[in-house]
């Protein structure tokens, strides 16, 4: 492999083969990654320590960015397959009303009108209706197994198409009687799914609609296949898949060598928010340059992948390593934040009618149910969140005075709601305390997930003020502790370069070039 030193990145600056195996196994393991830490400054490299490099520049050719494509398209269908229990594919369908969909159907309904009129004809002209036949058997002969020698030779001696032709001649071909073996033969093979189709071709008399209806149903089984193979390797591919992935993306990074320049800006984001927090807690100054060498390459890391629960995924674009994660991971911070308002929501309301409340769990579940409804579609435009929020708490007004009214209790007077519905709007506002003070805390959580030893298998304890959200965030958490486990054993040796360079190789370039005496 070419993450153990037998071949190496391009334009990347490595250690020694020990050191860079014993790094990357330190990554992709989970364990801590500052026992590593002398890989970063080993004086061992074969290569220069500079981040310069002195080699002209390379160009891509047409063909190595079309492999490029075809590499990360493969790895990401690999991907997908093997972490996504529900992926299949499923036919396209063309809109009925849409310029394509009415193209294919003229198209379709004339050949079949003309194969009708072949048919009906004095003598009939068999010839379309041969071939069908021909296209049929190869289809039925794709479906078997390679030891189902018996049937394949079956299918191949009733399909014999010379045969068929010689009929023909002599007006002695049976067309419905192949049609009927036809829809025998796809009972056997097909999935029991089909059973109803099978069954409503065997109640079909017309025989162009029949051989339509037969190519309709071997369509849908041909998928069926498909699907049934996707589910079979499966298994396979997610024991092979780390070591697929990475194999994948370092040809992609020898193709292109710019395929890491989105990765290294993320993640040198988080060195500078370190750096700038060191500095700024630091007592003396010119902290932020002596400090780079002791920041944690786990701790940058992790507020790496923290930085992706806040993501604007529809205008800045995703690191070219969590791309085949980009779905999952837009979809999971969409549901975080509805989880925050209604965290959000629930703390408000606690602190502001918790006393007359207090003792209702009842009421606290369905005023969660009713925010998780009002939210429905947050993320999507156009959707007004004021006037969600601000629906939501006149209606959280209604439920609680209903509670109250029922237990005898003296309802909540004008003021209190208007305050109530006040804070409630507020929350899409910029610098929210509710809101920040929310957030914080699920960062919290979700960078605990991330310090977790993958073998640990129970969650840490939920902060304050999330218990009425716990079973959702521990859900998400999992998810999310997945996504970035799995994305730290692929990519692991890539972020170690990257690190490498970033904490270790700048700056000792710069001790050097500050003690180099001026000419």
């Amino acid at each position: 492999m070419p993450f153990n030193g037998e071949k190496q990145c391009v334009g990347e600056d490595h250690p020694s083969d020990s050191d860079s195996s014993r790094f990357s196994e330190s990554m992709a393991s989970l364990s801590d990654y500052e026992c590593s830490r002398q890989s970063f400054t080993s004086d061992s490299s074969s290569k220069s320590s500079s981040p310069v490099s002195t080699s002209p520049p390379r160009f891509v050719t047409f063909d190595e960015v079309m492999t490029a494509a075809r590499n990360l398209s493969n790895m990401t269908l690999a991907h997908e397959i093997a972490v996504n229990e529900n992926f299949e594919l499923k036919q396209d369908a063309l809109p009925e009303n849409s310029l394509a969909g009415r193209v294919k159907h003229i198209v379709h309904q004339a050949f079949w009108d003309v194969l009708e009129s072949e048919l009906n004809a004095d003598p009939p002209e068999y010839e379309h209706a041969i071939k069908l036949f021909e296209e049929i058997r190869e289809i039925l002969l794709s479906f078997l197994t390679p030891g189902g020698n018996r049937l394949r030779n079956q299918i191949c001696e009733v399909l014999d198409t010379d045969l068929i032709r010689q009929q023909a001649e002599h007006s002695a071909v049976d067309i419905q009687g192949l049609a009927n073996y036809v829809i025998s033969t796809m009972g056997k093979l097909c999935a029991p799914v089909r059973d109803d189709d099978i069954r409503e071709l065997k109640a079909s008399s017309n025989i162009v609609e029949l051989l339509r209806q037969i190519f309709h149903v071997l369509d849908l089984m041909k998928m069926d296949m498909v699907n049934f193979t996707i589910r079979s390797i499966r298994p396979h591919l997610q024991r092979q898949l780390v070591e697929y992935e990475r194999t994948k993306f370092q040809e992609i990074l020898e193709e292109t060598p710019s395929a890491l320049d989105q990765t290294t800006e993320w993640i040198k984001e988080s060195v500078n928010e370190e750096l700038l927090s060191i500095s700024e807690t630091a007592l003396t100054p010119g902290a932020e340059n002596s400090s780079k060498s002791s920041l944690s390459p786990t701790v940058v890391l992790n507020n790496s992948y923290l930085k992706l629960l806040q993501w604007d995924y529809q205008k800045k674009d995703l690191p070219e390593t969590l791309v085949t994660d980009g779905a999952r991971l837009q979809e999971l911070t969409e549901k975080l934040n509805q989880l925050k308002i209604i965290a959000c929501l629930s703390l408000i309301t606690k602190n502001m009618v918790g006393a007359v409340t207090e003792g209702f769990p009842q009421l606290a579940d369905r005023l969660k149910r009713i925010s998780a409804v009002l939210l429905e579609g947050m993320n999507k435009q156009p959707f007004n969140l004021k006037e969600a929020l601000n629906s939501i708490g006149l209606q959280t007004c209604v439920e609680v005075n209903k509670t109250l009214t029922e237990r005898g209790l003296p309802t909540l007077n004008a003021e209190v709601q208007a305050n109530l519905i006040g804070q409630f709007s507020s929350i899409e506002e910029e610098d929210n305390s509710i809101w920040s003070l929310i957030d914080k805390r699920i960062q919290l959580y979700m960078k605990s997930l991330l310090c977790l030893p993958s073998s640990q298998k129970c969650m840490p304890s939920v902060p304050g003020g999330l218990s009425v959200i716990q079973q959702e965030l521990e859900a998400l958490g999992s998810q999310y502790a997945n996504i970035v486990n799995l994305n730290k054993q692929v990519y692991g040796p890539f972020y170690a370069n990257i690190l490498r360079k970033l904490l270790f190789i700048e700056e000792t370039t710069g001790k050097v070039n500050a003690s180099s005496p001026p000419n």
